[in-house]
């Protein structure tokens, strides 16, 4: 018998989908100063913001996908499909937020 899932399993779940919007929100904001010119922000920003997007949501509905099918738990079904995307966030967050403001 596998193994059994508990309340904390799909919570920890719910945890990492508040970083992703949280992360998400403050990744949004940084890159619209940057659109405005306030944010320091490459100029392949615009190009790599929808690239990474495709990746992410492709990868996590492939590996969810694959989970699924293997009989995973839907709490493990749910990781898989949720961590390219805190992976995403998580990196664009920390690399735009080292740029810093704009100096005049």
């Amino acid at each position: 018998m596998g193994r059994l899932f508990t309340p904390m399993d799909y919570w920890a779940n719910a945890m990492q989908v508040g970083w992703v919007i949280a992360e998400a929100q403050g990744v949004i904001a940084m890159r619209m100063m940057g659109a405005m010119g306030l944010w320091s922000v490459s100029k392949s920003e615009n190009s790599r913001m929808l690239n990474e997007k495709i990746f992410a949501f492709a990868k996590g509905g492939t590996d969810a996908s694959l989970a699924m099918l293997a009989g995973k738990s839907p709490d493990v079904v749910a990781s898989l499909a949720i961590k390219p995307i805190r992976q995403a966030t998580r990196s664009n967050h920390k690399r735009l937020i080292k740029r810093g403001l704009k100096r005049a």
